[in-house]
């Protein structure tokens, strides 16, 4: 039988930028062994797979899968594959913004489409778990082994130190001084076996606040051992957690926070992500990721 893909380059604003995907918007009828056989053969970070919607709420089902596993969420997939379902005509473009509901493990994701001359043009997700903290990060010597820099790369005071966070999939979370030491980093594998196959969270996000790009404020890279892939140009599981780092950071009372992520710099795939946080009377009420997609190629896939 033929599948129809697409794939899609997210958070760029031009091919061969951001996080590719893959997409099968009519997925109804393949199998989960058949899904994570078909994202081992596409071997990106994560391909996505449509199905009918499990509610009378959703407008459509989605599972993620990496080349290994599959995901409750993940923010550029769910990005992506609300671009492209508006792009190949399963969403109807109400407007300059259109508002669907997509089903995920982690429970169902608001995404607004904003369209141009009925063109869709960017995508803005809102998380269905908010940013949840997990246990104490490690110490920062063993921190700074399992990242090959040294401890005084390491941010660790008050206003910034490492923490693990969730929105659905747990990160570590680890400031640095700088980009030059982001660029530095690399996973000891020893280090990395120990932590982030028995840890809580699976993936390491070292991030600095001197962003080199007009606009930003984070500069950023994605790590892990434990998804089928090493390094993530654009992870937007990861902004929706950050955000819940950045508005306890900044004091976040009321009102909404902003910020800028550049990603994939050190990939060749540069990646830009916008990132909101909302509070009221001291407690985070959403979390927003958004960013703009470009179509990259479509086909079909033959599976017996």
């Amino acid at each position: 039988m033929r599948y129809a893909f697409w794939t899609v380059d997210v958070f760029t604003d031009r091919a061969f930028g951001g996080n590719p995907l893959a997409v099968f918007p009519y997925a109804t009828g393949l199998s989960t062994e058949q899904m994570q056989r078909i994202a081992r053969e596409f071997n990106l970070s994560e391909t996505a797979f449509v199905l009918p919607p499990e509610t009378p709420q959703q407008n459509f089902r989605v599972r993620i899968f990496t080349p290994a596993r599959e995901l409750p969420f993940a923010g550029h997939p769910t990005v992506g594959t609300a671009y492209v379902l508006a792009a190949c005509g399963r969403v109807t473009l109400e407007g300059e913004r259109t508002r669907i509901v997509l089903g995920e493990d982690v429970g169902d994701i608001q995404v607004d489409i904003d369209a141009r001359k009925g063109i869709p043009h960017y995508a803005r997700l809102t998380v269905a778990q908010l940013p949840e903290w997990g246990p104490e990060a490690p110490a920062i010597e063993d921190l700074a082994a399992m990242l090959s820099i040294s401890p005084q790369d390491l941010l660790d005071d008050e206003t910034d130190h490492p923490q693990t966070i969730s929105c659905g999939v747990p990160f570590l979370f680890v400031p640095l001084a700088s980009r030059e030491a982001v660029s530095r980093v690399r996973l000891d594998w020893e280090w990395s076996n120990q932590y982030l196959r028995t840890g809580w969270a699976k993936l390491v996000y070292a991030f600095s606040h001197d962003a080199e790009s007009p606009g930003c404020s984070v500069h950023a890279r994605a790590l892990t051992r434990a998804a089928g892939i090493e390094e993530d140009p654009a992870t937007g599981a990861a902004c929706s957690a950050l955000a819940g780092y950045l508005a306890r950071r900044e004091g976040l009372k009321d009102g909404v926070a902003r910020w800028r992520v550049e990603q994939g710099i050190e990939m060749g795939r540069p990646s830009f992500l916008d990132v909101e946080a909302e509070a009221r009377d001291g407690a985070l009420t959403g979390v927003r990721v958004g960013g703009q997609s470009v179509i990259v190629s479509e086909g079909h896939l033959i599976v017996s």
